[in-house]
């Protein structure tokens, strides 16, 4: 003969299980129903972001081959403009044109900044360069303020090649690289050195400042492993 209280306790034993599975069944269909979103992810730059030099920038260029190495959980965003500078009080700021705003709409969740070598220009760093860290930090700081709490890289910079314009190539090196780095440090945001996967690689770049197809890609290669490494 059952006693009362194991018929009781096999009860709650059943509504208990009853529960949980009803509970875990709602997370999956809720699950199903609410695919995650793609990663967005924003590459701000100058003419080398935009794939200035290489045919069909929109296949080929350096945020083009990234979202294909990343895959279909990223979304990658080209927002490089032909010229600008990290400087704020040159000709040109980024912060002056529509792909500012454009990244800032976006509301990324990666930010990938990659200027400094139209500030290499020797006048340009003359007159101004003693601004280039602060203007670095205000726009990490813009971009690390949006509401999507975005990632922050910043990258040292393609390498500019011997025998066009040698002060500016200096001053990227010794200068602007140096103060990229430790900006980076100081703000605790990702660094990717571009630099050193190209600078041995002259080949790739046909005007000796803005990288071909296959220098754009180990752009990408070099950007994607970051990503995926954090």
């Amino acid at each position: 003969m059952l006693r009362k209280g194991s018929i009781h306790a096999r009860t709650w034993r059943t509504l208990l299980v009853s529960l949980l599975f009803g509970v875990a069944l709602f997370g999956v269909l809720g699950m199903r129903s609410c695919p995650r979103q793609p990663i967005r992810v924003a590459c701000v730059g100058d003419s080398i972001t935009r794939g200035h030099g290489i045919p069909n920038p929109e296949e080929h260029g350096y945020p083009a081959v990234l979202g294909r190495l990343l895959g279909p959980g990223y979304n990658v965003r080209n927002f490089g403009h032909d010229g600008v500078t990290m400087l704020s009080g040159s000709g040109r700021p980024y912060r002056s044109v529509p792909e500012f705003q454009a990244a800032t709409d976006f509301q990324p969740n990666i930010v990938v900044m990659m200027l400094g070598t139209n500030d290499a220009h020797p006048p340009e760093w003359q007159e101004r360069g003693a601004q280039f860290a602060d203007d670095c930090r205000a726009l990490i700081d813009h971009f690390a303020g949006l509401p999507s709490s975005p990632t922050i890289w910043l990258c040292l910079p393609a390498p500019l090649i011997p025998g066009r314009d040698d002060e500016r190539m200096t001053n990227l090196h010794e200068k602007i690289m140096p103060l990229l780095r430790a900006v980076a440090k100081e703000k605790q945001v990702g660094l990717i050195d571009v630099y050193s996967n190209l600078v041995d690689c002259p080949e790739l770049f046909p005007d000796k400042v803005h990288p071909n197809a296959a220098g754009a890609a180990i752009i990408a290669e070099t950007v994607a492993r970051a990503i995926l490494a954090r």
